[in-house]
């Protein structure tokens, strides 16, 4: 929990800074035959690079070296991509509270260094909290956007998430569900497809619009979960200090500037995926997409910070009954989609640990607040009240069964009904409920710097994905699928 002490200590830092100078899968059951209007040149990436920024020096190790906190920071992290540790960051930074989780942004620090060979470049592309779609996203119309532009994509439409859908609204719904922010994709579309300034999609594109050449993301809907899955993975990496090496598609490779923020190298690690080593360094440097958001959507560098120094989460309750003793069956793992962020948690009721029967038993809210959105086995609970997944704490329920599921617009009390647990919704293995958290529109991996907490339960990741324990006072509750006893959880105060 917070302390005052705490919060004066950031306070100061950020006044005198500103005087002296950020066991289940979701799945999209959605055929993969898509509906579009069609055909005319791709816009071509050039294959002439802008001039390289200039490298780094080859540190003495250990070297001192200057750097200014970014939204979202911890200090794992930047241990992590500085080749150092904790310790010695402490070290050289005695200021640090002992139980700091988030970095204040713009807090100026020194970091022990240890140089590696073949850093990429330090351009940065974009601002963390317009990666994300978070408050900067709000009053964006998407579909508006869209429609005012001649690109082929106002007049795209195809089945995506369980109904038909133009242009704008498949950005959108990519959008809300990966939590990444509909500009960027809008962005990355013009880029590599001229979405918005091309009247027809070539017919050489039609099958894989941004160049991703796989038989399960044909068409430009499923393109984009491609698309924002990949991003995530490469955001959630480097903000946990994982990712430290880019490989690209000719075996070349960098490991990212040490100095770079995630959104950055977020986008670094999306276009290795898809692009030789010349049209990846004109699309990572300043004429490539960082000039295309530029053209549509201004300069983002003005963005303010989404997350504060020293976050902490809200009181959250086990999302069952006062009383009831439940499976964890599934430690940290993807938030939707796959891989990274392992944001989430999954709890089943006894009975139902096996197989995909129905349940009397009501998954319930884990603290007061709005159900600001519902779809095909989905409810977001909102705590702060203001009505808006992007902002705030915010709380993601997947596999809820269709009958009894709360409606959007209700208001819940901490241990209110929100729906039963099931297998809809995904892949899953038996009937359980997955819960993820978001802060801001980011979401906050179930272990690490601020890790899941449930009636003080703590989650840890495990070896794998679905492995981890939640611990509390000494005891250990084990993820299973299968609910041994070593998973079961009660809910106490």
């Amino acid at each position: 929990m917070k302390s005052k002490n705490k919060f004066s200590f950031f306070s100061v830092v950020i006044i005198l800074i500103t005087l002296l100078t950020t066991a289940c899968q979701p799945v999209d059951t959605t055929s993969l035959a898509e509906t579009q209007t069609a055909s005319a040149p791709t816009p071509t990436v050039t294959s002439v690079p802008p001039t390289p920024l200039a490298t780094r020096p080859v540190y003495e190790p250990g070297t001192l070296v200057d750097y200014i906190a970014q939204s979202g920071d911890t200090l794992p992290a930047l241990a992590a991509h500085f080749n150092t540790t904790e310790a010695e960051i402490r070290q050289a930074n005695p200021i640090l509270p002992r139980d700091v989780t988030t970095l204040p942004p713009g807090l100026p620090m020194k970091i022990p260094i240890y140089y590696v060979a073949l850093w990429g470049n330090s351009f940065q592309i974009l601002p963390d909290s317009l990666f994300v779609n978070g408050p900067a996203q709000t009053g964006f119309d998407t579909v508006a956007f869209v429609n005012s532009r001649p690109g082929w994509l106002k007049s795209y439409t195809t089945f995506a998430g369980e109904k038909n859908r133009i242009g704008g609204e498949v950005v959108d719904y990519v959008a809300i569900t990966y939590s990444v922010s509909p500009r960027l994709l809008l962005a990355i579309a013009e880029y590599q497809a001229g979405a918005l300034s091309n009247p027809t999609l070539p017919d050489d594109q039609a099958k894989y619009p941004l160049g991703y050449a796989d038989r399960d993301h044909v068409g430009l809907y499923m393109q984009l979960v491609w698309a924002a899955n990949t991003l995530n993975n490469g955001y959630y990496r480097w903000r946990e200090g994982t990712l430290d090496t880019i490989s690209r598609l000719d075996d070349s490779i960098e490991h990212p500037d040490p100095w770079q923020n995630a959104a950055t190298v977020a986008i670094q690690y999306y276009f290795s995926q898809l692009l030789d080593t010349t049209q990846y360094q004109k699309a990572v440097y300043s004429d490539g997409l960082a000039k295309t958001y530029i053209d549509l959507f201004g300069n983002p560098w003005s963005a303010q910070p989404h997350i504060e120094g020293s976050l902490t989460q809200p009181e959250l309750a086990f999302p069952f009954s006062l009383g009831e003793t439940w499976a964890f069956t599934g430690g940290p793992h993807a938030a939707w989609g796959n891989g990274d962020p392992l944001a989430a948690l999954d709890f089943a009721p006894p009975a139902s640990v096996g197989g995909c029967g129905s349940t009397t038993k009501f998954t319930t809210a884990v603290a007061s607040g709005e159900i600001v959105r519902t779809d095909n086995a989905v409810a977001v609970l909102d705590l702060d009240g203001d009505g808006n997944e992007r902002t705030g704490w915010v709380i993601l329920y997947l596999h809820l069964a269709s009958q009894d599921m709360i409606r959007q617009g209700v208001m819940v009390k901490i241990g209110d009904p929100i729906g039963h647990p099931s297998c809809e919704g995904g892949k899953a293995t038996g009937t359980h409920v997955h819960i993820a958290r978001k802060y801001n529109g980011e979401w906050i991996p179930a272990d690490g710097a601020l890790p899941f907490n449930l009636n003080g339960w703590v989650a840890r990741n495990g070896a794998t994905e679905y492995l981890g324990t939640l611990s509390r006072f000494g005891k250990i509750a084990v993820a299973s699928e299968s609910a041994s006893s070593a998973s079961l959880v009660t809910n106490s105060k």
